[in-house]
């Protein structure tokens, strides 16, 4: 009787592994923090060997600040939607996101790694691409709002430095257990965004509704 042969197991390219350390080491970050991106970690959740992470980080920061970088990526296109819609539903849209704890997560990762920017410089750099592409991508609503009639005319770069502002206001409480649920707090990044923009107040939530 002839056995079936196993098959040959195939390697993946350099780069599709690559890319798999960095969006394993992405969801560590997202789920239990910045610091337990860890070689063994990580290859413990690939169920690979940790020289193989080695092999692709030698420095076990390389793939910290990545990993960073990786996760807010793939956190803004839920904040953003792809651009179809007006510019109020689409803001409405990133600050009922925010308003619902939807970005919780992206909340506490932007504070550890803010927090470890102090000693990681090019985690600090990372940090600041990040946050520039954010507001590139708010203040790009802003400009078509204010175009199309939305939106008061107002500066977006301004505009969208006010409104994250907010959202990391939001944000500095994400860590806590206590009762947040007052109106001053719940509706705070909206309240921020429609007297920025020159909105009637509850405007963004009925575009929600229409």
């Amino acid at each position: 009787m002839s056995s079936t042969p196993t098959p040959a197991r195939s390697r993946k390219r350099p780069e599709e592994r690559r890319e798999e350390i960095v969006d394993a080491a992405a969801a560590i970050a997202l789920e239990s923090g910045m610091e337990r991106i860890t070689l063994r970690a990580v290859a413990e959740r690939l169920g690979v060997r940790p020289g193989l992470i080695t092999h692709y980080f030698p420095a076990a920061e390389d793939l910290v600040v990545e990993a960073f970088s990786r996760a807010a990526v793939n956190q803004r296109e839920k904040f953003f939607p792809d651009g179809e819609g007006s510019a109020l539903r689409r803001m409405a849209h990133f600050v009922d996101y925010v308003q619902q704890g939807l970005s919780s997560a992206l909340a506490r990762l932007w504070l550890n790694a803010q927090h470890l920017a102090r000693f990681i410089p090019a985690l600090d750099a990372a940090l600041e691409e990040q946050d520039a592409l954010d507001r590139a991508r708010l203040s790009a609503i802003i400009v078509d709002g204010v175009a199309a009639g939305e939106f008061a005319d107002v500066d977006a770069e301004g505009a969208s430095i006010r409104i994250f502002a907010a959202v990391d206001g939001r944000g500095s409480y994400v860590n806590r257990i206590a009762d947040l649920s007052h109106p001053a707090y719940r509706l705070f990044v909206a309240d921020v965004t429609e007297w920025t923009l020159g909105l009637a107040p509850g405007a963004l939530a009925r575009a929600l509704d229409d």
